[in-house]
């Protein structure tokens, strides 16, 4: 049985996938790689919230994934209910900008991903928070606990 591929692809508000509102609404298309989100009218995707910043955060697609990264905004940025300052979105993550969420929706092979996904940056963020000890799969000695080969 042979599908069409027409038919077998998923129907997005923009050629990028869409950001659809968790409280309802129309979702807004993502139409090209790069967008910057904010209240002002010269932003790609203007969200008229007083409680967004005027350029809140910038949307980039990388290697067929969406990252994000806050643009010093005063209310800042979560996803999946994380705060962030740069990190890649998932597709049906869920993102915050100034606390109003929206479920991001795309398909990364259709927009040229290959293989695992890149890197998150907050993996990199985590990891160099432990120590190198740790890092190398070593753990400290705890110092009222008497080593088991010291007699």
């Amino acid at each position: 049985m042979e599908f069409d591929d027409e038919i077998s692809k998923p129907q997005f508000a923009g050629p990028y996938g869409q950001l659809t509102p968790c409280g309802g609404g129309d979702p807004i298309p993502l139409v090209k790689e790069r967008l910057l989100v904010g209240r002002r009218s010269e932003c790609d995707i203007q969200l008229k919230f007083a409680n967004v910043s005027s350029q809140h955060c910038r949307l980039t697609l990388e290697h067929g994934y969406w990252f994000i990264r806050d643009l010093n905004s005063r209310n800042g940025l979560k996803v999946d209910g994380r705060p962030v300052q740069r990190k890649r979105i998932d597709p049906n993550s869920k993102v915050s900008i100034a606390r109003h969420e929206y479920l991001i929706e795309y398909e990364p092979q259709l927009l040229g991903a290959f293989g695992p996904p890149p890197a998150d940056d907050d993996y990199m963020e985590d990891l160099m928070k432990s120590s190198l000890m740790d890092r190398a799969g070593l753990s400290r000695r705890d110092s009222k606990k008497p080593s088991s080969n010291q007699g």
